[in-house]
């Protein structure tokens, strides 16, 4: 019995988040992010929440869904997944998600200033 209970590092959380969603998610993180690199001075705490509200998830539950599949050694799949998804929407990110620092060809999307 004490193996068993000690196999189990983390308990399912209540509202986890199902794996595909959890990688559209992950994608969309990823793509703010490179907003917020691409142009200095943008809010990533708003993109962040509106991500997660676009997603309609709860910041807890996404902690919580993302605490859980770390322990459960499932995130790998997850991103490789929301790397997928990236390249659906934009195939010219292929060279930033294969690591190729030799961005020369990439268009940088314009950007509206409000």
């Amino acid at each position: 019995m004490c193996l068993f209970s000690c196999s189990e590092y983390i308990d399912k959380p209540k509202n986890l988040i199902d794996k595909d969603k959890m990688s559209e998610i992950i994608a969309d993180l990823a793509i703010n992010d490179q907003v917020i690199y691409l142009y200095p001075g943008t809010n990533l705490e708003s993109g962040t929440r509106f991500i997660l509200k676009s997603h309609q998830v709860k910041t807890e539950d996404f902690v919580a869904s993302y605490r859980y599949y770390i322990v459960k050694q499932k995130m790998t799949g997850i991103v490789e997944d929301a790397q997928k998804i990236i390249l659906e929407k934009d195939p010219k990110s292929e060279k930033i998600i294969k690591g190729d620092t030799r961005l020369k060809d990439i268009e940088l999307p314009k950007l509206e200033r409000r």
